[in-house]
C-alpha cells in the first residue's frame, strides 16, 4: 500500500472535530476517538522502547500491528477483515512465553522499576491497558480479536519489563507496609 502525505495542517480539526477514514466526521472527545488516540500514544511508548531495547526483535512487529489497529479503528463498521487475526494474538503469546521461560518465578508483585528499558516497559503495559479499556468501550464486535490483542500485548510488556531487569534479577519487589520509615 502507498500513502502519501501531501500536508499536515488541515485546519479541518479546528471546530472540535476530525474525520475518520472514511470521511465521516467525529467530535475529537469521541469514544472512538479516544480509542485511536490511546493505540497512538501507546505505539509511541514502544518507540522508545524501541530505543531502549534495541535487540528486541518483537518491537518493529507490534508497531505495525498496532499501526494497523488504528486503521481499524479509523474505519468502523465496514466490515472488512480485521487487521489483528487471532493468528497475531498467538505469535504475541508466543514471544511472550519464550521470554517467560527464561525467568524465575516470582514471589511477590514487581514494582515498575529497575533498568529504563524495564520502566518503559511498565510504562507502556499501563497505556497497552488504558486502551484495551477503551477498545473494549466500543462495543464493536468486529474489534475482539484486538480487544485480545491488546490484553495479551499487556502481558508481553509485563514480561518483556522482567526481561529487561536481567530476567527478574534486578526487579523491584513490592514490600507490604514498605512506606514505613522502620520497613527494612
Amino acid at each position: 500500500m502507498n500513502v502519501r502525505i501531501d500536508r499536515v495542517t488541515t485546519r479541518g480539526g479546528d471546530g472540535g472535530e476530525t474525520s475518520l477514514g472514511d470521511g465521516t466526521r467525529v467530535a475529537k472527545d469521541s469514544a472512538r476517538i479516544e480509542a485511536i488516540g490511546d493505540v497512538d500514544e501507546l505505539n509511541a511508548m514502544l518507540g522508545l522502547l524501541r530505543v531502549a531495547l534495541p535487540d528486541v526483535t518483537a518491537i518493529p512487529r507490534l508497531q505495525d500491528a498496532l499501526f494497523d489497529l488504528g486503521a481499524d479503528l479509523c474505519l468502523p463498521g465496514s466490515g472488512r477483515t480485521p487487521s489483528l487475526p487471532d493468528e497475531a494474538t498467538a505469535w504475541l503469546e508466543a514471544e511472550t512465553e519464550t521470554l517467560r521461560h527464561r525467568q524465575a518465578a516470582l514471589t511477590s508483585f514487581v514494582l515498575p522499576g529497575g533498568t529504563t528499558g524495564a520502566a518503559w516497559a511498565h510504562l507502556a503495559r499501563t497505556v497497552a491497558r488504558r486502551a484495551e479499556r477503551r477498545v473494549v468501550g466500543l462495543h464493536d464486535p468486529s474489534l475482539a480479536s484486538a480487544v485480545r490483542f491488546l490484553n495479551r500485548l499487556s502481558d508481553y510488556l509485563f514480561v518483556l519489563a522482567r526481561h529487561a531487569n536481567d530476567d527478574g534479577k534486578t526487579d523491584i519487589l513490592w514490600r507490604r507496609g514498605g512506606w514505613r520509615p522502620n520497613a527494612g
